[in-house]
């Protein structure tokens, strides 16, 4: 299978062949702890990296291996590696490359556990965490030092949709020696590739999109064969053990195969639902990248595919519409994930980042009316009116 061929099609059957499998059409499930092998010598071979094989599934697996090869031909990459969850791939990775007396810049905004990790994990070793303005990369190149080893980001952020321009981070990052380490979640390699635009490292929430199906927790990370080695032997092996069961690669590799689809159906309905949030007379704002009135556009267009399927919406009313339009809801489920079949709706100011004070989130863009929506598979007029009778019995009118 050619790295040539279409999305889709390496998504479906890079790797494997049933031919070398008595036929099975879907791939075996390797469900074993350990690995046997031929010979001693064979064995020492192997734990040596002289041979190829599998040792212990904390390690590797059969059923790992083939997921995190289409991972990584998904994302332009050379080599992945799956782990238990996205934050178990943030946090293996950052160990991995991090030490005390580093620094890692990140941007403003961030995905409430991973702002959690940086402050409460790494700095308590001795890692230094500065938050700059992304959105300008001037400002990053004003901040980097010379204990900078890390820059970290999500395009587009959690929770509010703000686009960080790779290209231009990666090249200021790698003029001081620091690698870039990028969140995919939102966009998917189906929409952003950021290894071709300048990225070291990107990181997933395979929970996600990538799973599809909200069945499951799961972590990825792609980059360059030499590092992902050396965080599946240190970051993932010896310091988080967070290590995926061939179970759940099973089930991302059954997501991988529609997520081209399941995409294009998200997208489009995104687009129609943010335009209908536009002209609402309750929304204060819309930040969705397919929107001409998105303040980041352009790079939108330059850098995405499509535009996603992950909507952040201002109440004119503030905390309280914010949970009074959660509790209005019928079908969209008030939930805190994303990526899923189902619509999901979330109030970050009370929900994902409730962790944040009020000037936390003040100083990182989440506004006290600020709705989460991660739009769904469903017919998008349900979507729409389950949105207007929420927004009719809780912002317009009090109908207590």
């Amino acid at each position: 299978m050619s790295n040539s061929q279409g999305f889709a099609t390496r998504a479906i059957h890079l790797g494997y062949d049933p031919l070398d499998h008595e036929g099975a059409l879907t791939p075996p499930l390797h469900l074993t702890s350990t690995f046997a092998f031929d010979t001693a010598e064979a064995g020492g071979e192997i734990f040596a990296g002289e041979r190829a094989g599998h040792v212990y599934s904390r390690i590797s697996n059969p059923t790992l291996d083939l997921l995190e090869r289409r991972a990584a031909s998904l994302e332009g990459a050379e080599a992945g590696l799956a782990l238990a969850s996205g934050m178990g791939a943030i946090t293996a990775v950052l160990w991995t490359l991090l030490a005390p007396g580093d620094e890692v810049i990140v941007d403003e905004t961030l995905y409430g556990c991973t702002f959690a990790f940086m402050h409460h994990g790494l700095r308590k070793f001795g890692i230094t965490v500065t938050h700059v303005d992304m959105t300008e990369p001037e400002t990053l190149r004003a901040a980097m030092s010379d204990r900078t080893r890390v820059v970290y980001f999500e395009t587009p952020a959690n929770p509010n949709m703000r686009l960080v321009d790779i290209e231009a981070v990666a090249a200021i990052a790698h003029g001081h020696g620091a690698q870039v380490v990028v969140d995919n979640t939102y966009a998917t390699p189906y929409l952003t590739r950021p290894i071709a635009l300048g990225a070291d490292l990107v990181v997933h929430s395979a929970t996600k999109y990538l799973g599809g199906h909200g069945d499951l927790v799961a972590g990825l990370v792609v980059g360059r064969a030499e590092a992902i080695g050396e965080i599946r032997l240190v970051g993932m092996k010896d310091m988080t053990g967070a290590v995926m069961a061939p179970f759940n690669a099973m089930l991302v590799m059954r997501g991988l195969k529609t997520l081209s689809l399941r995409m294009e159906r998200h997208c489009a309905s995104a687009q129609t639902v943010a335009a209908w949030l536009e002209g609402h007379p309750e929304v204060a704002a819309v930040q969705y990248p397919g929107l001409e009135s998105f303040g980041q556009h352009a790079l939108a267009c330059r850098q995405m595919a499509l535009p996603g399927a992950m909507i952040a919406f201002e109440l004119k009313g503030g905390l309280e519409a914010g949970r009074r339009m959660m509790n209005g809801l019928r079908m969209i489920a008030r939930a805190v994930s994303l990526g899923d079949a189902e619509t999901l709706i979330q109030h970050p100011a009370s929900m994902t980042h409730s962790t944040y004070s009020p000037e936390e989130r003040a100083a990182h863009g989440i506004g006290d009316g600020l709705i989460r929506l991660s739009v769904g598979l469903e017919d998008v007029a349900d979507i729409l009116d389950d949105l207007d009778g929420a927004l009719s019995r809780t912002v317009l009118r009090d109908t207590a």
